[in-house]
């Protein structure tokens, strides 16, 4: 319960946000697909490769699941599944 209560602690957790706003690490679920990303710090810093763009018709939106680019999987399911989300890792 407290590491439950720690991750709904952490910023925008269940939040949903275009893919294209990301500006911040942490462990993402790609609302599209079910899969989960993982955004280190050097990936949302200003200047830094690789740089990723998704392109479509539509806005994709990603669900943050955690400040931590790197919390487990199970740990990672755990939290979407809380948020009723479908997952595909």
């Amino acid at each position: 319960m407290v590491t439950k209560l720690r991750e709904m602690e952490t910023k925008l957790f269940g939040s949903q946000i275009p893919f294209k706003s990301l500006n911040e690490p942490g462990t993402y679920l790609c609302n599209w697909s079910g899969h989960l990303l993982r955004v280190p710090e050097d990936a949302v810093q200003q200047g830094r490769s690789p740089v990723i763009e998704i392109l479509g018709k539509e806005t994709t939106y990603v669900t943050k699941l955690s400040d931590d680019p790197f919390i487990p999987v199970t740990k990672a399911r755990m939290l979407a599944a809380d948020l009723d989300h479908a997952v595909n890792f």
